[in-house]
């Protein structure tokens, strides 16, 4: 394959999506091939001769059947010894770390962990860049989470980088797993922890280079088989070491022990932390019982745990197998007898909903999950700005980008999942007879696949109903900027508004807004609508005010605050003046924001450096009859940039593909409007099987690749900036060949 680059004559520094993000892991890296620069081009152009390669790509980072980008895990010890970060590890760093949160992970309030154990793993989330799948598995009751497992029985278990950006954006830590079972694992336990200290400490380091650079916060420890006395005698300081070297570089990192091994290598699941496995509580960050306890085991531990009580995690098997307290819809009872004796929870499988209850209920069925757990299940806050989502669970039956479609068909993409509410259903306080359910739908939305659905009923003796959707901690110094966009289905004449809630404290002061009603822990207040924006917020508020596709309506409000914490995000619905019967109502919510005005003035990153690299042709066979030439390719090629992840959601992927005109390449395309491909949550994007035209004789085929960032507060970037490269491409000198 001939491949010359022609890169801009701007000469833009050229380095990899590795290079773009701090160091993660010591290692070899592989850099792009240097560019030909060409001074008369204005942008990134890459040359290319078709010819048609069988070269298979890597087993372990592509998908064999469709070559996508996959997550992936190691079987080996010397899998995990030899493993050093290369160019195609990068589809699986994850974008956002860990999200500020109140209280800190490190709170002494008991916590909830949930172990995602579903069909031995890696099914439809392992693919990076998403799937098209029909009713795929979701989750997102991230609000009553802090600690996410994703557990499989390969000895390492990377966790899919879809999981960790979904969790990390609510701000839960995300810990992959590390197993060995029966014979071949009690072989490999002998190899790393029965000799010296260099074994096993060779071992605790890759462990922590890989959790540091795929960026996911640390390991489940699960030995479940029987040690020689050498091995288990190294447990101790292989935890230890692993613990703080982890720690080192990672912030908020965490291991965790499972309930397996005793202080003699014997396996012998105690369903308690006791004397035989205390040793190993006592060197990392907490344990996970078995699941066969007794309230009576609770009890045994409260001396055992001392004051690390909520670092023990009391294991409920959610299938219910064995014997168990409770599981399934009767899982609030094992929670129950947990939370009594003051100690963490580690959900395990909860996916038993989808795997075993019908999929075309699944929303409903998870959501009585949660619901009933919900009492035993202490919520987290969002202690950070800009605050910005359109309620997308990561899935829908179309793809739709500010109202209007981008792509039909379903599609599941686990790293597109905004933040969630505060899911369930609210009864008005008194003898009223209103009510307020909220729901995820995948009927309609503004942005991603799926909406917020709130409906209600007001009685003539209620004149409006607050439902609150977010827990916030957020300090505020000056003023926040505030977006709402939502419609109303079917006759109803309520009126809709953001409010918001401050820290009682006597130094907040807010100005430009009326306080509605003041409460004991916190007052509600109703924004002023922003009319005139500033014209340094156009960018951000340009559709405010403006009728928008699909029936949505926006409005944007300013907030003019000093020294305020604000705590509660409500959206509220007011009966409209001198009604006085029952007003029902049924609210979509396409999306919400708030954003620091500050942050609003600060300068937007380039994308900078696109790179066109790993480029595969296919022919598309001719019909029967016709020329033996293809007329049509499939096109499959890496794209590469350089952007700071922390000014950035995610990347919107597009292309324009047409024929050259004349031997140097094509002239620019026309205004059409550019082909979304998919998104991108990483520097780097792997087009598989793009369908283009075949270059005529003499002449170039030109595909533009265009890179849309999308920052972080919300608002759409003009394509005037987006990142840019082009592919010429020729005939191939024989067809076929």
């Amino acid at each position: 394959m001939e491949v010359a680059a022609v890169a801009a004559s701007r000469r833009r520094k050229r380095q990899t999506a590795l290079e773009d993000r701090p160091e993660r892991a010591r290692g070899r890296r592989r850099r792009l091939p240097e560019p030909r620069m060409e001074e008369e081009q204005e942008e990134a152009v890459f040359r290319e001769v078709v010819t048609f390669s069988s070269d298979p790509l890597p087993a372990r980072y592509y998908d064999k059947d469709t070559s996508r980008p996959i997550s992936f895990y190691l079987s080996s010890l010397e899998e995990l010894l030899a493993w050093t970060p290369s160019l195609e590890d990068g589809f699986n760093v994850a974008l956002e770390p860990p999200a500020c949160r109140q209280p800190p992970l490190g709170s002494q309030r008991p916590r909830t962990l949930l172990c995602h154990d579903m069909m031995g793993g890696y099914l439809d989330d392992r693919f990076i860049q998403g799937s098209a799948v029909q009713n795929p598995y979701s989750f997102y009751h991230w609000q009553y989470i802090d600690i996410f497992v994703y557990f499989s029985h390969h000895t390492v278990t990377i966790p899919p980088v879809g999981w960790t950006n979904a969790a990390h954006r609510h701000g839960v830590c995300v810990l992959g797993t590390f197993i060995t079972e029966w014979s071949a694992g009690k072989k490999l336990c002998e190899a790393f922890l029965a000799g010296d200290e260099r074994s096993y400490q060779a071992v605790a380091e890759q462990l922590v280079r890989m959790a540091q650079f795929f960026r996911f916060d640390g390991w489940l420890i699960n030995i479940e088989n029987a040690l020689s006395l050498a091995a288990v005698g190294n447990l101790p300081p292989f935890l230890r070491y692993l613990t703080s070297e982890l720690h080192r570089v990672v912030p908020g990192g965490l291991v965790l022990w499972y309930d397996s091994v005793v202080r003699s290598g014997e396996l012998k699941w105690q369903d308690e932390l006791n004397e035989e496995n205390g040793a190993f509580f006592q060197a990392c960050d907490g344990f996970f019982t078995n699941y066969n306890w007794r309230e009576e085991h609770l009890e045994r531990m409260v001396a055992h745990a001392g004051g690390r009580r909520a670092d023990v995690y009391v294991g409920v098997d959610v299938f219910a197998r064995g014997n168990v307290v409770g599981g399934r819809f009767d899982t609030d009872k094992s929670l129950e007898v947990i939370r009594k004796h003051g100690f963490s929870a580690a959900l395990f499988a909860p996916g038993w909903v989808y795997e075993c209850l019908e999929k075309t209920e699944f929303f409903q069925n998870e959501d009585k999950f949660w619901g009933l757990l919900g009492r035993y299940l202490p919520t987290h806050s969002i202690c950070s700005l800009p605050f910005v989502t359109s309620f997308c669970l990561g899935l829908g039956t179309r793809r739709v980008c500010y109202g209007q479609e981008a792509a039909a068909g379903p599609w599941y993409h686990l790293s597109a999942q905004e933040l969630q509410p505060l899911f369930g259903e609210h009864r008005l306080e008194g003898d009223s007879q209103g009510w307020v359910k909220t729901h995820c739908c995948l009927a309609d939305a503004w942005n991603g696949g799926s909406s917020l659905l709130i409906r209600g009923v007001m009685p003539p003796e209620v004149g409006h109903v607050a439902v609150r959707l977010f827990s916030l901690q957020v300090p505020v110094l000056h003023k926040v900027f505030l977006s709402l966009v939502y419609k109303l289905e079917g006759p109803s004449a309520v009126t809709v508004a953001l409010e918001l809630g401050t820290g009682d404290t006597g130094n907040c002061h807010i100005g430009g807004i009326s306080t509605l009603n003041a409460e004991t822990s916190h007052w509600r207040h109703s924004a002023r609508l922003l009319r005139v924006p500033p014209t340094k917020l156009a960018r951000w508020a340009g559709r405010c005010g403006q009728p928008l596709r699909g029936g949505w309506v926006q409005r944007c409000y300013e907030v003019t605050l000093r020294d305020c914490l604000l705590q509660d995000l409500f959206v509220s619905f007011f009966r409209p003046s001198g009604s006085r019967q029952e007003e029902t109502f049924v609210c979509r919510l396409g999306e919400i924001q708030v954003v620091d005005a500050k942050s609003l003035l600060n300068p937007l990153p380039q994308v900078q450096a696109v790179t066109i690299s790993h480029v595969r042709w296919q022919p598309v066979a001719s019909e029967p009859g016709g020329p033996p030439a293809p007329t049509q390719l499939r096109l499959s090629c890496t794209l590469h940039w350089a952007y700071p992840f922390s000014q950035v959601r995610c990347f919107r992927i597009h292309c324009w593909r047409g024929p050259g005109h004349g031997p140097r390449g094509g002239e620019p395309p026309g205004l059409e409007k550019p082909a979304l491909l998919g998104l991108a949550f990483t520097n780097q994007y792997r087009v598989v099987d793009l369908a283009v035209a075949a270059a005529e004789p003499g002449q170039d085929g030109r595909v533009e690749f265009l890179v849309q960032p999308g920052p972080r507060e919300g608002f759409s970037v003009p394509q005037a900036e987006w990142g840019r490269a082009t592919l010429l491409y020729t005939a191939p000198a024989r067809a076929g060949h």
